[in-house]
């Protein structure tokens, strides 16, 4: 890479110095492996189409694919793929770093998975601002991804955690210092995902009737998401089940631990009681078909698919790891199970399905709890307030 007065020479070829913008709009750059499945996809797809278009130019750059929840949102940003590249790119990103030369962002915001390689090739590109999300990551943390994150976090301006335990987290691992820090709780559209009643779709699609409970989970299927202790909960709570008609228990989404999940389900006995919907585009049809919305995660950010649920009025029984505690609150917190503990998460859905009057109680509040503080539009203005500050604390 050679500097120029002209500009920034990358592999021969001259594109010019990332300048802050003299008036609005400013042009961001959001880059992420994928819009496929997931919350942290989800929620990219949420902040960029809530921006305020007057004062901000949307750009996405996936470094995969693009995916489902790419669908539509070219009507409100650019699009870009990145080139192919070498073995070599994480030390070296310069088709990257040309790609995101030639989209001239002012301010570049990397989520999780990307931070590395998209914050190296920023700054070979001249980008004044780098923004990263952190939206969860494992706890204890491999110390391999700490040492390279750490690297990352230095070229970083800001570093947003998606809860304060995983902030906490980051700064005790030196992942990243305090004074590059802050959180931005994940919020969600209240008016989308709001209590409607049951009409019956889903419990025709898996065959139940209207008396049967169904405990429902959306999610990635991956280890980090503890369905294998779901499932073992779920076999013991069926095997002492005398409450009247036993619960179904549906999950949907897609991953990589299907298969496993799968045969667990089978080698338990429990496959009448149990649904694998696949990747599901009709989250609000599906949560207002729940009895109530479960969780069995090893770690977590802060879960759009709580946030969603619980805005949709479900009671949540989930485990307590992560931003889980600060979603539910104090008022919810007797909903919170330990994490790898099946008895204990069996125990919390018995006890929430024998109770119907505490289940819609406790539903209600999860309600008005996301309302006042997960909305949509003040998770939205807080990123806009940091895209808006440069480096020196100027606001443009």
């Amino acid at each position: 890479m050679t500097v120029t007065h002209s500009g920034i020479e990358l592999g021969g070829q001259l594109v010019p110095h990332m300048m802050p913008p003299s008036i609005d709009p400013i042009r961001v750059l959001h880059v992420i492996q994928n819009l496929n499945y997931g919350g942290m996809e989800r929620l990219l797809a949420d902040i960029v189409r809530g921006l305020d278009r007057s004062r901000f130019e949307a750009h996405v750059l996936v470094l995969q694919y693009f995916g489902r929840f790419a669908d539509g949102l070219q009507e409100v940003a650019q699009l870009h793929q990145a080139p192919r590249m070498s073995r070599w790119s994480m030390l070296r990103p310069t088709a990257l770093a040309r790609q995101v030369a030639s989209i001239a962002p002012h301010v570049v915001h990397t989520h999780s998975g990307v931070w590395y390689k998209a914050s190296l090739a920023a700054r070979m590109a001249g980008v004044r601002r780098i923004i990263h999300t952190e939206h969860g990551r494992q706890s204890p943390d491999p110390l391999a991804y700490r040492a390279i994150d750490s690297l990352a976090a230095r070229r970083t301006d800001i570093v947003v955690a998606v809860s304060e335990p995983l902030r906490q987290q980051l700064i005790a691992t030196r992942v990243a210092p305090a004074r590059r820090m802050c959180v931005v709780q994940n919020g969600v559209d209240t008016n989308l995902y709001c209590p409607r009643p049951d009409d019956g779709a889903l419990r025709r699609e898996i065959g139940v009737d209207e008396h049967v409970p169904i405990i429902g989970s959306i999610g990635r299927l991956e280890r980090i998401k503890g369905y294998d202790v779901m499932i073992d909960a779920f076999a013991r709570l069926l095997s002492t089940w005398t409450d009247g008609p036993k619960p179904v228990l549906v999950l949907a989404g897609e991953g990589s631990q299907r298969e496993q999940i799968e045969k667990m389900i089978c080698e338990r006995g429990i496959a009448s009681h149990v649904r694998l919907l696949g990747w599901r585009n009709d989250a609000q049809a599906l949560y207002a078909g729940f009895t109530l919305f479960t969780m069995s995660s090893r770690s977590e950010g802060t879960s759009v698919s709580l946030l969603e649920a619980m805005s949709a009025g479900l009671c949540p029984v989930v485990t307590d790891v992560g931003g889980n505690a600060n979603v539910l609150g104090a008022e919810l917190a007797h909903r919170l199970t330990p994490s790898e503990d099946p008895d204990a998460l069996g125990a919390a859905w018995r006890q929430a399905l024998r109770d119907r009057g505490a289940l819609v109680a406790d539903g209600a509040a999860a309600r008005a709890r996301v309302l006042r503080e997960f909305s949509i539009s003040a998770m939205i203005h807080e990123y806009e307030r940091l895209y808006a500050t440069d480096t020196g604390g100027a606001v443009h």
